[in-house]
């Protein structure tokens, strides 16, 4: 029985091996199709609960830089119907769902203070699309609450003491050492896509920078990295900037093709 499920769980790991537009390997184990009816299902949700911005001129400046941005995904993202939505939010925030939705909170307008700023969030959030990071979060906590199960059943069939005191214990380490590192691991790799995403529409790469820049002076309580799933703004910064280089090269490379979005308010 070990060796049978041991080979059900390593045909598992095999079926669900890819590989990030980065290049990291990912362990993935949903089709892109459920993925697809979630995020499209989570969206007509959220259309309903929340606000939505009716003002035309603020929608097509939105819309103008998605548009610049899709134009330049890989063939099956780019062909795909993508619904923009601005939501009346005051929270400087933005989203993308499989499915193809991306969502602007107002508020990130105020912060975002030019089409280059803006492209850069919105790049980043499609990057976790185009990146299937919400299959591979869901398959992590799958995996990781089967695991969880099966030491609590273990310990229960061989009567170890202590057993609700140690399941605490891997929860927290559980969530501290596979959950929020992985959550790190997406935005700075969805930070990497939506950088040369923005660069190859046209797009200033330097507005990623100044994008951070400008969340750093928001200030606000923010916990440390280690029990953060977000990277601090200041290795943020760090990070895109290791990457200028590169993406000025595909900037320049997409200004003699000839783009140069003129996304305003």
């Amino acid at each position: 029985m070990k060796r049978v499920v041991a080979c059900v769980i390593a045909a598992m790991f095999l079926a669900g091996c890819k590989t990030s537009p980065t290049g990291r390997t990912q362990i993935m184990l949903h089709s892109e199709q459920k993925m697809n009816e979630l995020g499209s299902a989570g969206f007509e949700q959220i259309k309903a609960d929340q606000a939505i911005e009716a003002d035309p001129k603020t929608n097509q400046y939105v819309q103008c830089i998605a548009d610049a941005l899709i134009a330049q995904l890989p063939n099956k993202y780019a062909e795909q119907r993508w619904e923009v939505v601005v939501f009346k939010d005051d929270s400087a925030n933005a989203f993308a769902l499989p499915g193809g939705k991306i969502g602007v909170h107002t508020g990130l307008l105020k912060v975002a203070q030019d089409q280059h700023q803006l492209a850069a969030v919105m790049g980043h959030e499609v990057g976790h699309v185009i990146a299937q990071h919400a299959n591979e979060r869901m398959t992590q906590s799958g995996l990781v609450q089967a695991g969880l199960q099966l030491g609590n059943t273990m310990m229960e069939m061989n009567n170890v003491q202590s057993r609700n005191v140690i399941m605490q214990g891997l929860g927290v380490g559980a969530q501290v050492g596979l959950t929020l590192p992985f959550g790190r691991a997406h935005e700075s790799e969805a930070d990497v896509i939506g950088l040369d995403l923005m660069a190859k529409a046209g797009f200033k790469p330097i507005g990623a920078v100044e994008l951070w820049q400008n969340m750093e002076k928001l200030g606000g309580d923010r916990p440390m990295e280690f029990l953060s799933t977000h990277p601090s703004p200041d290795n943020r910064i760090e990070k895109l900037n290791s990457k200028m280089a590169e993406a000025n090269t595909l900037y320049r490379a997409a200004k003699q093709k000839g783009l140069s979005p003129q996304c305003r308010v």
